[in-house]
């Protein structure tokens, strides 16, 4: 599958530096339901359903910067096969890289992102996306256990209906903040992005603003023996197809390696 190459290739294109050396990394699988809210159902007209997905997650730092991904396996019980009614019931992959490289100038980083959707259609039939960002990022640490990553970058979008071009820009960020309540360990966390200066081609023919949002804002409680629970609020604004402001929640059962 093309997505697969192009991660393939993203994967390739890191482990050279990767061989500097290492500082941190941090590994997990998870299951996760995702439930859409009668709004978003709503908005895509019955397009959008529920679904279980699994997830691998991890990332490393390095002396020359970072890397992190994730791969989804969404309806994991459809393998092999496409929906049976026209809607996205059937099987479908995600993966993201993101990639920071350290120029040296306080924590300033170049860096780099792939995000890439193949999703099996009825009869045959099949949606691919990819989304590559390149431009900057600035690291923030403080001692009190809140990170802060904003970046910004151009964008080039790919997919098999729009076809392969300029899509303006992509702002956004990852932040989280690690506190205890008791002895319990918790954090929030958010990721978030904004496309802007959108083009017409990547627009559905203009029915999507020209700027979008996409993003999440997570609870984690983290548990004895790896295991750490999670409730994520998902949100989107002119994403995902939809013309308008959706939302889902997401539960979260996670095994830290």
């Amino acid at each position: 599958m093309k997505s697969l190459a192009l991660a393939g290739a993203a994967a390739l294109s890191i482990s050279a530096p990767a061989s500097a050396e290492y500082l941190y990394g941090f590994g997990s699988a998870s299951v996760n339901y995702l439930d859409w809210s009668n709004k978003a159902e709503d908005l895509s007209n019955g397009f959008k359903e529920d679904f279980l997905f699994l997830e691998l997650e991890g990332g490393a730092g390095f002396s020359w910067g970072e890397m992190y991904g994730f791969i989804d396996l969404e309806n994991p019980g459809s393998i092999g096969n496409g929906d049976k009614d026209g809607k996205p019931d059937g099987f479908r992959l995600a993966a993201k890289g993101t990639i920071g490289l350290n120029t040296g100038v306080n924590n300033l980083q170049v860096y780099g992102q792939l995000y890439t959707l193949n999703e099996s259609g009825s009869q045959g039939n099949t949606f691919q996306v990819q989304n590559y960002v390149g431009g900057l990022r600035y690291n923030v640490f403080t001692e009190s256990g809140f990170w802060f990553k904003p970046f910004l970058g151009a964008h080039i979008e790919s997919n098999n209906f729009a076809g392969t071009g300029y899509n303006g820009l992509m702002a956004g960020w990852v932040l989280g903040y690690d506190f205890n309540v008791g002895n319990q360990k918790l954090s929030v966390s958010n990721w978030h992005e904004t496309e802007f200066l959108r083009e017409d081609q990547f627009r559905q023919g203009g029915a999507l603003d020209s700027v979008g949002h996409n993003g999440a804002v997570a609870l984690w409680w983290h548990l004895p023996a790896k295991f750490t629970l999670g409730l994520q609020y998902r949100y989107y604004d002119h994403k995902l197809g939809d013309a308008g402001y959706g939302d889902a929640l997401i539960y979260t059962v996670k095994y830290n390696f």
